[in-house]
């Protein structure tokens, strides 16, 4: 009796939850009591019978010769409409999200560990959820964007059965009622289309497109409407006053589904399947504990993709896929585990951009930095598979580094480290490519015709131009350097004034990337022929 006491309200909730609401019409249903040592007639009724019953309705029921001498271990039947009803409550296990609580014109929001009482009605937002447990260890699952009313919620004969009724206006929910031998439990459910009873099942329920969907998983459910009960692995479309049933779509495969997830927002790929599924439902709870709705998806394809995942902590999972049929009907559920590891994120890269080229030998490698996990751990392989790793520092305490190693393809990527040395998981990895700069162009031919200079060497391919310098210093650093380019390999310049002068030269392909100059090469002006004789008109006429 102390644990009935938990879900009994006190006696104003008994006469207000009496006032508004009346147990689930079962005339025809009887309770089986197992006769105690020390039970009567007498003491049965004042303990769980309702005015006006007494004894005597008791002992013409079950043909009892003495009321006062009972056999231990026989059975007695009790109707259920004849026993006493009290006041019984809900509890709210677990609240995800925005869920709200409407009692009366009060509004609050819902938190895991309230009570609920009769009448109460549940909203639940888009990502929110919330899981109900009512005094028999039944429980009732609000998915996202849903609408329901505790519209009745009593136990009979002194709290050994339970009496529920609810009311789903809107979205869904799924229903696991405990099945127990020793009582009658009575749950009904109801819709704008359909009224459901249940005595120990497992099923759920959906609102939309005006019609009501069931699936039943487990036991039987009654429909109004129907003459048979709808079985497992069957599911019931309720449109005005028509019902058809038809049998549930097998769960899908999801052999092929990744088991780690390393990624924000989380992305679950599966084959898709089975053959009649026209979309998919898919739902993520914490490993095993399904009555914790974490996540919801109806997807057209058969993927889902969450960026509220970010609220969740690394760990294990539980996801939960059903194919929808053409009539959008609900199959049967695929289970499978899967473990988020995705902390700490690793930094976003800066630099280089993806397939960058560098003509020097080196590559500067530079990212952001996690603020909780600073340093970074580098791979450079020369395969995407990172298997032929050409490069593996020890953890950067900096968000640059720089890179040279021998001529090739290599990719590269990053994860963040904790202080402690564990890292997380590794970025989208990015390729870059050393390449030797072109070649320095040839010796410079030079030729003077008329006024002018003219520059020729030999073209090599894959050059786009060139640059030439010219200076009266083979240092090439005085005021005089003359800077010329050219898309030829050659160049004609003005003939320079008699005297000594410097050239060198370098190369650029269509990336820019230029060259080694070319050794320095020097070109004598000659002087004019007649000022070597400017010295005779020196010498004195003999």
């Amino acid at each position: 009796m102390k644990a009935q006491k938990v879900w009994l309200a006190t006696g104003l909730l008994l006469s207000l939850s009496l006032a508004r609401a009346q147990p689930t019409d079962a005339a025809d249903a009887d309770w089986r009591y197992r006769i105690q040592k020390g039970d009567t007639l007498i003491t049965l009724t004042q303990a769980w019978m309702a005015r006006p019953r007494t004894w005597r309705d008791l002992q013409k029921l079950n043909h009892v010769p003495d009321p006062l001498r009972l056999r231990p271990g026989s059975t007695l039947r009790m109707p259920v409409a004849w026993l006493k009803r009290e006041a019984s409550v809900a509890e709210a296990a677990f609240v995800k999200g925005e869920v709200q609580r409407q009692r009366g014109a009060g509004i609050e929001a819902l938190v895991a560990g309230a009570t609920l009482l009769s009448g109460d009605r549940i909203r639940t937002g888009a990502q929110a959820s919330a899981s109900l447990r009512f005094a028999d260890g039944s429980r009732l699952l609000i998915p996202p964007e849903s609408d329901v009313t505790l519209e009745q919620l009593l136990v009979l004969g002194r709290g050994a059965i339970p009496a529920v009724r609810l009311s789903l206006a809107k979205g869904g929910v799924d229903n696991h009622v405990a099945p127990n031998a020793q009582r009658v439990p009575l749950y009904e459910l109801r819709t704008p289309h359909v009224n459901l009873g249940v005595r120990g099942t497992e099923f759920r329920v959906q609102i939309a497109e005006g019609a009501s969907r069931m699936q039943v998983l487990h036991g039987a459910v009654h429909a109004d409407g129907l003459g048979a009960d709808v079985a497992a692995d069957q599911g019931l479309l309720a449109q005005g006053a028509a019902r058809s049933v038809a049998p549930l779509l097998p769960a899908p495969d999801l052999s092929g589904l990744a088991p780690l997830a390393e990624r924000l927002p989380l992305h679950l790929a599966w084959a898709g399947g089975p053959a009649g599924a026209a979309t998919w439902r898919a739902q993520l709870y914490p490993r095993g504990d399904v009555d914790r709705l974490l996540l919801d998806a109806h997807v057209a394809e058969p993927v889902a993709t969450w960026p509220e995942a970010r609220e969740l902590a690394d760990g294990d999972y539980t996801l939960r896929v059903r194919a929808i049929d053409a009539r959008g009907q609900e199959g049967a559920a695929a289970d499978a585990t899967v473990t988020l590891q995705a902390r700490p994120e690793p930094p976003f890269i800066r630099a280089p951009a993806a397939g960058a080229v560098s003509y020097s030998g080196e590559m500067a490698l530079a990212w952001t930095r996690n603020t909780v996990a600073p340093d970074v751990r580098l791979q450079i392989a020369r395969d995407a598979g990172f298997k032929d790793l050409a490069l593996q520092p020890p953890p950067i305490d900096a968000a640059n580094y720089e890179v040279r190693l021998p001529d090739g393809v290599y990719h590269w990527r990053i994860a963040s480290v904790e202080a402690g040395g564990r890292s997380g998981p590794f970025s989208d990895a990015q390729t870059f490519e050393l390449k030797p700069p072109p070649p320095a162009p040839p010796p410079v031919e030079p030729e003077v015709s008329g006024d002018q200079l003219k520059l020729r060497w030999r073209a090599d391919a894959g050059v786009t131009h060139y640059e030439l310098e010219w200076s009266k210093t083979e240092i090439f650093d005085g005021a005089d350097v003359q800077r010329y380019q050219t898309d030829e390999p050659q160049l004609a310049l003005p003939k320079p004034s008699p005297g000594k002068y410097f050239l060198r030269a370098r190369a650029f392909n269509a990336a820019g990337a230029a060259s080694p100059w070319g050794q320095t090469q020097m070109i004598e002006q000659p002087y004019p022929r007649w000022l070597w004789l400017l010295p005779l008109l020196l010498i004195p006429a003999l």
